[in-house]
């Protein structure tokens, strides 16, 4: 199939394939509606164990779900304190639902003769807790909150959410393979010594990268229906000064192609990857 169905399909139903009969002629609509709305009990049973489906573990995983995972974040939006929530996340780690991604941020550096400012004197570094199957993601982001609902038909406001956050979901597909390939992509010029996801007190980024040559590669991810223009560059850059980060390479990746502006300006610190590139991953 063509690989942006792929991605589709692999954020909903990603770790499941072989417990879930799918018919990949289907819209994701008419899937939807077979599996999570007609079928909604079948499906549920494979969300094991069953007491993932009762409190405190699913607040915890709707918490990670519905948010940015950062730890602090998600015990604080499941009401549970660090030594209750801990305990949580640890057995949800145990049971490979859950990992966690380090943050890769240092701690805020100060002159001993002067003080923090006051916004960030509770400033804590943060982890983050990922799912390990996109299915479970969806499931507890997505179908869990409208359990009630869709067992007595009502399916509207699941249906809504979905089409006003869908691209969330294949967004977090969509930066997931960027990284890999752009491991791939150094793999035989300056192989990485660290990459993926990075944040700090200032901002988010899709992708940083350090290569063996320790130039620093900052990446966007765009999964939207339209090519990435200048501006998307422009704004990565605004986002690093004020991070303090001094970026060798700038990557962008979309699905939908770049403009001619930025086309042209493609060099050996600015690299551009399509949906096309993405293809070098399955040779």
């Amino acid at each position: 199939m063509p690989l942006e169905s792929a991605i589709e399909y692999f954020s909903v139903f990603g770790g499941v394939e072989e417990k879930v009969e799918l018919d990949f002629f289907e819209s994701m609509t008419a899937l939807l509606h077979s599996k999570f709305i007609t079928n909604f009990a079948e499906v549920q049973q494979i969300v094991t164990p069953s007491y993932l489906l009762e409190a405190p573990y699913c607040d915890v995983l709707q918490a990670v779900a519905k948010g940015d995972g950062k730890y602090y974040s998600v015990l604080r939006k499941a009401k549970l304190s660090e030594e209750t929530g801990g305990k949580i996340v640890t057995e949800l780690i145990s049971l490979g639902i859950l990992r966690i991604e380090a943050s890769r941020e240092q701690p805020l550096k100060v002159h001993p003769k002067h003080k923090l400012k006051k916004e960030l004197r509770h400033y804590r570094i943060q982890d983050k807790l990922r799912f390990k199957q996109p299915f479970l993601r969806f499931w507890f982001g997505f179908v869990f909150p409208y359990k009630k609902a869709l067992l007595e038909g009502n399916t509207a406001a699941f249906l809504s959410n979905f089409e006003a956050h869908y691209e969330r979901l294949r967004t977090l597909v969509f930066e997931q393979l960027c990284n890999d390939l752009l491991v791939d992509y150094f793999q035989s010029r300056s192989p990485l010594l660290s990459h993926g996801s990075y944040w700090n007190h200032h901002s988010e980024f899709d992708i940083l990268a350090v290569t063996s040559e320790k130039k620093i590669i900052l990446g966007e991810c765009k999964y939207k229906d339209r090519k990435v223009c200048k501006n998307e560059l422009n704004k990565l850059k605004a986002k690093a000064e004020q991070s303090g980060i001094h970026a060798d390479i700038y990557a962008l990746f979309s699905k939908d192609g770049f403009s001619n502006e930025l086309l042209g300006m493609q060099s050996e610190t600015l690299l551009l990857f399509d949906l096309g590139d993405l293809k070098r991953l399955c040779e």
